[in-house]
C-alpha cells in the first residue's frame, strides 16, 4: 500500500519524484504529494485523486530542487481528501514526511501532543508520528536523525519513512520496518522507492533496506544504522529487471499485457528448471532441504488473496502426489489465532510482492516456534525472500497491474514442480506419471499461447452480460480453487458481485440465487470430476440458470448444453488450472473494459498489501 520516492543529486528533483509516483500509482491512488527543498524553503504541492491531478496542482509553481520526497497514497487513517494527503509538515515548519504503514499507538501520542500544545492539520498517524519526531528533537536538543531513533523506538506499528529537513538540504532520512525500502545507487545521486520500478532507468546498483533499519542519505554517501545507532553494511544487489517490462508495450492496459505475458513468464519460471528430456527438475531450494519436505508430518500453506488461490491448488497437488497432508490457511487469520506449530513443520509462504503483511508476521511468528520456512515469491529480495530458510523466485517479472495474473500462474508452476520433485523424492509419485507430468507442465506456455490467440469469443460473451448484477462462478476439484479465482478477479475489476463455489456445494445455499438473470460460469474441463459438473450443469439449466462454461478443445456434450463456451487445450488436470484461468482473466478485463473502468487501478484497491 501507498508508494514512497525519493531522490537526491544533481538532477532536479521534481521530474524524477513525478515519474516515480506514477509507475508506483499501482499501489495506492487516493492523493498524491511532493515536497522539495531549495534555498532554506520547504515547498508542498499534494491533491486528492491521481499523479495528474498532483501535476496540475503544481503547474506554475517552483518546483526547483535537487531533493525531494514524494508519496501515492492508499487510505488507511482518515478519508482521501488534500488535507489527508502526504507529504506533511511538522508545527514549527521545518520537516515534512512520507510514509507507508500504519502506527497502532498514534492515538496515545496524539493526546500527549494534544496536552503541549500541538495542533493536527489531518486525521492522518502520519502527522502524529511527525510531530512526535519534532517534539523528541526539539525537547533533546539532537539531530533529526537521533530524534527518529528515538522515536521509531517508541511507536508499535509498520513504517516505511522518507523525513526530509529545510534546515539540513543535503540529507534524506528513510526507516522502515513491515513495509519495503529499496535504495538506488548513482553517480553523486540516490533514488529511493518502495519498490524498484521507479530506480531502475538510473541504476540497477540498489540496497534493500533491511526491518528496524535507519538510512541516512546524502548525495554522495549512504549510511545505514540499526536503531541501537550501531552503523550495518549495505549489501548492493543488482537488479534483475529491464525498463520495458514496466511499461505497456502497446497495450490499452498493464493488465492486458500481463495476461498477454503469460507464455514468456511460465516459461521463464520453468526454464532452467524443468527439464523433461533427462527427467529432471533443478530446484536448489527444494534439492537443499529434501529431507525437511519429504519428512514433514503436515505443511501449512499461508497466503492472501490470488495466492491464496494458489495455495489451494498447491493443496489438492501436494496431497496427491506428496501424500503430506496440507493445511491452508489466510494469513491473516493464522497470525491472531495462536495455531500450533511444530518443530519441523513447513511453512509454506506464496506472495507475489514478497512483503504482504499478514503473511510476513505470521512467519516470523512460526520461524521462532522451529517450522522450516519455504518462501514462494515474485519480487526478489523483498523480505519473505529474505526471512524463509529457502524457497523459489516465480520470475513472473514486474506486476503493475492491481489484479493478479502472470504472478498467479508463475505461483502454480513454481508449486507444481515442487510437488513433483518431493512427490519423486518420497516415493509417493512413480517415475512413469513423474515424466508423464513434467511433459504436461512443459507443454502449459505453448497451450496458453494458442488460448490468447484469438479472444473474440470472450469479448463477445463480456460485452453480453457485462451488466449482470451478480454472478456465480463453479468448479470441482482442481477447478474450485479456479473458479474462486475468477469470482475474485470480475469482483475486482467490474465490481460486479460474484460468488466461487464447489459445484456440489451449489444445492447447499447457492442455488436458491438462480434464475434467468445469473450468469453461472462452470470451469468444466475435462478431469475425474466432469460427469457430476454436467449434472451440476443439468440443474442450472432446470432452474433458467445462464450457462457459461469453460471447457477442454474436443468436447461435444458441455457446447449442446451452455450458453456460452469459452475452449482451452486439454491437458492433465493436475496442471489444467494453469490454463483454465486464462479466460476466466480475460473475461474480468473485458468486463471491466466494457463498463468504462479502469482495470490497471480498481477502486479502493492497492497491488501490495503492506499493512493490515
Amino acid at each position: 500500500m501507498c508508494g514512497i520516492v525519493g531522490y537526491i543529486g544533481k538532477r532536479e528533483a521534481y521530474p524524477v519524484i513525478i515519474k516515480g509516483l506514477k509507475r508506483l500509482e499501482y499501489r495506492g491512488y487516493d492523493s498524491a504529494g511532493i515536497a522539495l527543498v531549495d534555498n532554506g524553503q520547504l515547498n508542498v504541492y499534494k491533491k486528492k485523486g491521481r499523479v495528474a491531478e498532483l501535476e496540475e496542482e503544481a503547474l506554475g509553481k517552483n518546483v526547483h530542487a535537487h531533493i525531494g520526497i514524494g508519496h501515492t497514497r492508499w487510505a488507511t487513517h482518515g478519508e482521501p481528501n488534500d488535507r489527508n494527503a502526504h507529504p506533511h509538515v511538522s508545527n514549527n515548519g521545518n520537516l515534512a514526511m512520507i510514509h507507508n504503514g500504519i502506527i497502532e499507538n498514534y492515538a496515545a501520542i496524539k493526546n500527549d501532543l494534544l496536552k503541549k500544545g500541538y495542533y493536527f492539520t489531518s486525521d492522518t498517524d502520519t502527522e502524529v508520528l511527525l510531530n512526535f519526531i519534532e517534539d523528541i528533537q526539539k525537547n533533546n536538543c539532537c539531530s533529526l536523525e537521533e530524534a527518529v531513533r528515538i522515536a521509531l523506538k517508541r511507536i508499535v506499528g509498520a513504517y516505511c519513512i522518507l523525513l526530509v529537513d529545510k534546515n539540513e538540504p543535503d540529507t534524506i532520512i528513510a526507516a522502515r520496518k513491515g513495509s519495503p525500502l529499496v535504495i538506488g545507487i548513482g553517480k553523486g545521486e540516490h533514488f529511493l522507492a518502495s519498490d524498484a520500478s521507479p530506480i531502475i532507468e538510473y541504476t540497477k546498483e540498489v540496497v534493500y533496506v533491511n526491518d528496524y533499519e535507519i538510512a541516512i542519505v546524502k548525495a554522495d554517501e549512504l549510511t545505514l544504522k540499526n536503531l541501537g545507532n550501531e552503523k550495518q553494511t549495505p549489501f548492493i544487489a543488482q537488479l534483475d529487471m529491464d525498463l520495458a517490462a514496466i511499461e505497456k508495450g502497446g497495450y490499452d492496459h498493464f493488465m492486458l499485457k500481463e495476461i498477454h505475458e503469460q507464455p514468456e513468464t511460465i516459461h521463464d519460471c520453468l526454464r532452467g528448471r524443468l527439464l523433461p528430456d533427462v527427467g529432471k527438475i533443478i530446484m536448489s531450494g527444494i534439492e537443499n532441504h529434501i529431507e525437511a519436505l519429504t519428512q514433514a508430518q503436515r505443511i501449512i500453506i499461508v497466503a492472501c488473496g490470488t495466492s491464496w488461490h494458489a495455495g489451494l491448488i498447491a493443496e489438492y497437488m501436494i496431497e496427491e502426489l506428496c501424500r503430506i497432508p496440507v493445511e491452508v490457511e489466510y494469513a491473516s487469520e493464522f497470525r491472531y489465532r495462536n495455531p500450533i506449530i511444530h518443530q519441523g513443520d513447513v511453512i509454506v509462504a506464496i506472495s507475489q510482492s514478497g512483503e504482504t503483511a499478514d503473511t510476513l508476521v505470521a512467519l516470523e511468528n512460526a520461524k521462532e516456534k522451529g517450522a522450516f520456512i519455504f518462501g514462494v515469491v515474485n519480487v526478489v529480495g523483498s523480505s519473505i525472500a529474505r526471512l524463509s530458510h529457502a524457497g523459489a523466485y516465480t520470475h513472473a517479472g514486474p506486476e503493475i497491474g492491481v489484479a493478479s495474473t502472470k504472478a498467479f500462474t508463475g505461483q502454480l508452476a513454481v508449486l507444481a514442480m515442487m510437488a513433483f520433485k518431493i512427490g519423486l523424492a518420497k516415493g509417493t509419485l512413480s517415475h512413469e506419471r513423474y515424466m508423464e507430468l513434467m511433459h504436461e507442465l512443459n507443454d502449459i506456455p505453448e497451450k496458453v499461447r494458442e488460448i490468447l490467440k484469438d479472444t473474440t469469443d470472450i469479448q463477445r460473451i463480456a460485452e453480453k452480460y457485462k451488466d449482470a448484477h451478480d454472478f456465480l462462478f463453479l468448479g470441482r476439484g482442481y477447478n474450485f480453487p479456479i473458479a474462486l479465482e475468477g469470482a475474485l478477479k470480475l469482483k475486482e475489476i467490474s465490481y460486479i458481485h460474484a460468488e466461487g463455489y464447489p459445484a456440489a456445494e451449489m444445492k447447499h445455499g447457492p442455488i436458491a440465487l438462480v434464475d434467468n438473470t445469473l450468469p453461472v460460469v462452470f470451469v468444466a474441463t475435462k478431469d475425474r470430476y466432469y460427469e457430476k459438473v454436467i449434472s451440476n450443469v443439468q440443474e442450472i439449466k432446470a432452474r433458467k440458470g445462464i450457462i457459461v462454461a469453460v471447457v477442454s478443445e474436443g468436447d461435444n456434450v458441455l457446447p449442446g448444453m451452455a450458453d456460452n463456451i469459452m475452449f482451452v487445450p486439454d491437458a492433465d488436470e493436475i496442471v489444467a488450472p494453469l490454463l483454465s484461468v486464462i479466460p476466466l482473466q480475460l473475461l474480468s478485463y473485458y468486463v471491466g473494459v466494457a463498463k468504462g473502468y479502469d482495470v490497471d487501478k480498481p477502486r479502493n484497491l492497492a497491488k501490495s498489501v503492506t499493512v493490515e
